[in-house]
């Protein structure tokens, strides 16, 4: 079969840039899947895009589906027949296969004999099915938001301006989106205004780049920081460049330029954070800092235009900017001609949750939190309780209210400037750590309270109120906020019990409709967040299950058993180990809950289980003070020398003895073993 190349290019307005990348990749995966349902053989697929198109570039795409031997059943043998003459069945299935009776095969299946028919079906060409596959994986696009152009009852998230479709160097006859399939293009929109018709498919990137147009998405991220950083070294500075930043800049244009511009020193009296908020929120540029990290007047931004007076270019973004950064001056100076404590009073009219009442409400109640963790850590109850009262009074200053990504920061700036207690204003900011996967945790005592407080308090009152996290919906972000509890207590080596944190969190709240078996239920959630914790730290699903089947409700304990079991795991012992425990648990579940695990020394018959109670009584005395100071992974390195014992046991033992003082000997004898294993996990969950 013959292969070449096709190219599928959607031309519309400029699209939303945060859905670019996701809209092409679709679109890819789309035709993927629909090559691949019809059989149909490809090389490398390549996703391109940029503000005004959608493109899809298969290389080596065969002109045809392969050919195929087709299967038909027919009636049962038994039905197809009858003394020996062809039934009316069995006439009308061979009329069916345009056959005689006697070219029908036999089809011997597990539940009988069947008439058959087989028959070679050539595949069908490629350009007859493209348009289907194309024009269904279209419609099956993510579209954020869909809209209607023109006199059209077409919708799309732009309207759509072209359509080309090429197999090598012929057009595909197709349409989607009310267009007619070509193999005219467009450029960029002043650069290169005129139609570009492509000679083959293969000539996409060329045709493009020569139009002014880079349409590789990767090729466009890249060469903007290469210009960004270019930049920034001829300004001797240092360019940061935000990933989110660089690919919705890269959204925005098809030939990116970088230029430097720069504001008004002034303004560097308002906090660095607002200011770069403000450049990177409504203007989407990128600053530098110099050489002490300190910001820097200037900004840099990408044009879609190679203009011949980027001065001028320049010249008009620094006029935009001035404005955006004056306001966030008047923000500031606004905000600071109040102490950031009396605003306190304006957080009772502000909601929360319409159930758990206002920000006050959920201020005092996270200051009684915050106060008993603080005392638990050798933090200060009094900082903790100034820092929940603070805690969300930047959420009603103008600056926070125009940046909602600076809470925190501002409320650090604002009590800093206050005269507040200097860890207390530190808090303010900490308290959204850990913000993302990675992220750190607070470095201070009251942070650390502040932290921990508000989102206990989250959690047991959004789940008190029985709006538990389902699927993908969790408008609190309670995974989250699990997932930053046992960060901040795991990192930040705070041996504290979440069930007492959790039942001390539901008691502030006054009236609760879920209040029966909230604990539980809470804890149960946030111990399941360690299969995630666990995964990102490369720790195996039965591993976290080995751990998770223990009653451990200190996650800073949990943690360091996770990791003892993992390194476990990779011992040579362990499979066999886990196998016995397996076995173990197996038989004493049999025997209910009446086995007992004091073992009698003299009713022990055998050498080998006579040598397992010699080393379990020595592995008892070893490991019981390194259980006592969490020394999992000591421990465990000392329970693998029981394989040989245990192996040897079992192989030589017979557990349900004649005599039944005997049995229960033994049974108590493994139950010793077990009890002593489960002083860190049931490794039994190892053996998979």
């Amino acid at each position: 079969m013959a292969a070449d190349t096709f190219l599928l290019e959607l031309g519309v307005e400029e699209l939303p840039p945060s859905a670019i990348d996701t809209l092409s990749d679709a679109l890819a995966d789309g035709i993927r899947q629909g090559l691949d349902d019809a059989d149909i053989d490809h090389g490398e697929i390549r996703a391109y895009a940029s503000p005004r198109r959608l493109a899809v570039q298969i290389a080596a795409l065969t002109d045809k589906q392969p050919d195929r031997e087709v299967e038909r059943r027919g009636p049962s043998l038994t039905a197809a027949f009858k003394d020996g003459e062809p039934t009316r069945a069995a006439e009308g299935f061979a009329r069916s296969c345009g056959v005689d009776v006697n070219d029908l095969i036999r089809l011997e299946t597990d539940k009988g004999t069947w008439l058959g028919y087989r028959e070679q079906q050539p595949g069908e060409a490629t350009t007859s099915l493209l348009p289907g596959i194309v024009e269904k994986s279209i419609a099956a696009l993510p579209v954020p938001k869909n809209m209607r152009w023109g006199a059209s009852r077409v919708e799309f998230s732009r309207p759509a301006h072209w359509l080309v479709m090429l197999y090598g160097e012929h057009v595909v006859e197709a349409s989607a989106l009310g267009l007619q399939a070509g193999r005219t293009t467009r450029g960029h929109r002043f650069h290169a205004p005129e139609p570009v018709d492509l000679g083959h498919a293969d000539d996409y990137l060329n045709a493009m780049g020569n139009a002014w147009v880079l349409a590789d998405r990767e090729q466009r991220r890249e060469r903007i920081r290469e210009q960004v950083l270019a930049e920034a070294e001829v300004q001797s500075a240092t360019a940061v460049i935000d990933e989110e930043l660089l690919t919705e800049v890269s959204g925005l244009v098809e030939w990116p330029v970088a230029l430097t511009g720069s504001f008004d020193e002034r303004f560097l009296e308002v906090p660095a954070e607002c200011l770069v908020s403000s450049m990177k929120a409504n203007q989407k540029y990128f600053h530098l800092l110099d050489d002490d990290g300190r910001l820097r007047p200037q900004f840099i931004t990408i044009a879609n235009i190679d203009s011949q007076a980027p001065e001028l270019v320049i010249q008009g973004n620094e006029k935009v900017i001035r404005p955006r950064l004056a306001d966030a001056a008047f923000f500031y100076d606004t905000d600071r001609q109040r102490p950031l404590g009396e605003r306190i009073r304006e957080l009772s009219s502000v909601v929360f949750q319409q159930q758990l009442g206002t920000l006050a409400d959920k201020a005092h109640r996270s200051g009684a939190i915050a106060a008993f963790i603080a005392s638990r850590i050798g933090g200060d109850v009094n900082r903790a309780q100034r820092a929940s009262e603070l805690a969300k009074c930047d959420l009603v200053t103008e600056m926070v209210q125009e940046f909602t990504e600076l809470q925190g920061t501002m409320g650090r700036y604002y009590a800093t400037h206050d005269g507040e207690d200097a860890e207390v204003a530190h808090a303010l900011e900490e308290q959204y750590l850990p913000r993302f996967a990675g992220d750190a945790v607070p470095s201070t005592q009251t942070g650390l309270a502040l932290a921990l407080a508000d989102r206990l308090d989250t959690l047991t009152g959004i789940f008190g109120i029985g709006q538990r996290p389902s699927g993908t919906k969790d408008p609190f972000a309670l995974r989250r906020a699990s997932i930053g509890v046992l960060n901040i207590l795991i990192k930040g080596e705070l041996d504290l019990d979440l069930r007492e944190l959790l039942e001390l969190a539901a008691s502030q709240h006054q009236s609760l409709p879920n209040a029966e078996g909230l604990v539980d239920e809470v804890l149960a959630y946030m111990l399941d967040r360690f299969r995630a914790w666990a995964r990102d730290e490369g720790i195996e699903a039965e591993v976290y299950l080995a751990v998770r089947s223990r009653p451990v409700t200190k996650p800073l304990d949990f943690a360091r058993r996770l990791q003892a079991v993992h390194a476990f795991s990779r011992r040579e012992e362990a499979s066999a180990l886990a196998a016995a425990n397996k076995r173990v648990a197996n038989i004493l579940a049999k025997q209910g809950s009446g086995v007992a695990h004091n073992v009698e020394p003299g009713l022990l018959q055998e050498n080998a289980e006579k040598a397992l109670y010699d080393a379990l009584s020595v592995c008892q005395e070893q490991v019981a003070p390194l259980f006592a100071e969490a020394r999992y992974s000591d421990a465990l390195d000392i329970l693998a020398s029981l394989r040989e014992p245990v192996d040897r046991f079992f192989d030589q033992v017979m557990v349900m003895a004649d005599d039944d003082a005997v049995k229960r000997n033994r049974l108590a004898l493994l139950a010793s073993l077990q009890a002593l294993f489960l002083e860190v996990a049931d490794i039994a969950e190892l053996q998979h």
